[in-house]
């Protein structure tokens, strides 16, 4: 039986994508046990995962500390890991890949750049762009396998195996309306809209569609929340009190609800595996070829400044990233509400068109 780890440190929805490949490995070995190493605040995405058969998890703070780290690697080896899969490939993880012994080491490199330690036995290279629906970031995660290993009739898409329970879970029976999610939010201040152009898309979509809207938001973000629910003209159709505190709770609610209106994140891959159709806000930095799967215009649609605005980029490259996210509102307040509603517009006619309150 091979024993192989999948080491995915980082936010929800990396975790999430990266379970296609316990997904796709238990194709490739049925019988193999696979072990999910991921922060602690990620793993409501991996719950009841039948292709998981266990999840190590860690704290991100103390994971960054070298004393912790060490004994963590230490750990790692006495598990005599046969494969490991890096899809994070950053300090902690390629280090926990060097010291564990095991004979296959997988994770990515960048095309132009050398490793200075053999962490992997087999380095791989991101691809430049996606050439599937299923976005680079799927794409990439599944060459990792591909690239060492035979894998066919390959599922690109990441799933969330709800309970009978999660799936007979109504807490909103008593609402009459379709029930919008709307990530007010982004999971940092950096994929967040202004507040004023937030509450702008939830007047339109109250004003012109029987709606309710429901909140989502991290627990420690409510008084920024809220802030943005004071900025809109018709409270009686925003839902404030009906919340989901944890991720896996969060995938219950949005399970019920009808579409995801939000900022780029966890919550919109989330909705996606739920097949859930979602309108995605991207910030300026994001890379949008990495992360926009699936989206097909109609059952996923988004929205990036570079492709209504290119000429505010002097280019696109990591490095021209690395600057915007550390200062995005300049060019966030470029992407105005209009111009997300241009294509806004048009996703929510298709969905909720008869909900509209007036006709077109």
């Amino acid at each position: 039986m091979k024993k192989i780890l999948v080491i995915q440190n980082k936010r929800i929805g990396d975790v999430l994508l990266s379970s296609v490949i316990a997904n796709n490995l238990k194709k490739v070995f049925p019988d193999s046990e696979i072990t999910f190493f991921a922060y602690d605040y990620t793993t409501g995405v991996l719950e009841n995962n039948p292709n998981i058969d266990r999840i190590i998890t860690v704290n991100e703070k103390k994971l960054k500390r070298l004393p912790y780290l060490f004994n963590t690697i230490v750990k790692m080896r006495s598990e005599n890991f046969d494969i490991i899969f890096d899809p994070y490939a950053k300090f902690q993880s390629r280090m926990i890949c060097l010291g564990s012994g095991a004979k296959y080491r997988i994770g990515f490199k960048r095309e132009h750049k050398k490793l200075k330690l053999p962490f992997y036995t087999h380095p791989i290279n991101f691809k430049k762009k996606a050439t599937l629906p299923c976005g680079r970031g799927i794409e990439d995660r599944i060459n990792l396998i591909q690239s060492v290993f035979p894998l066919e009739q390959v599922d690109y898409e990441p799933k969330l195996f709800l309970t009978e329970k999660e799936q007979n879970s109504n807490e909103l029976e008593t609402i009459p309306y379709p029930v919008i999610m709307l990530g007010v939010l982004g999971s940092t201040p950096q994929k967040s809209m202004p507040y004023e152009y937030i509450a702008e898309i939830i007047d339109y979509i109250t004003e012109n569609y029987r709606v309710t809207i429901l909140f989502n938001y991290a627990p420690h973000q409510k008084s920024e929340a809220l802030k943005i629910y004071d900025k809109c003209s018709f409270k009686e159709q925003i839902n404030l009190d009906i919340y989901a505190s944890s991720i896996r709770g969060f995938a219950v609610l949005m399970n019920q609800c009808d579409l995801l209106v939000s900022n780029e994140g966890g919550s919109v891959h989330i909705a996606k595996a739920l097949e859930k159709p979602t309108f995605t806000i991207y910030s300026p930095y994001i890379d949008k070829d990495a992360w926009n799967s699936f989206e097909d215009g109609q059952l996923h649609q988004s929205i990036h400044l570079l492709e209504e605005k290119p000429d505010l980029f002097s280019s696109f490259s990591p490095e021209e990233r690395k600057k915007i996210e550390a200062n995005p509102e300049s060019l966030y307040l470029k992407l105005t509400p209009a111009m997300i509603l241009s294509k806004l517009k048009p996703f929510l006619e298709h969905h909720l068109k008869s909900f509209a309150k007036t006709s077109s």
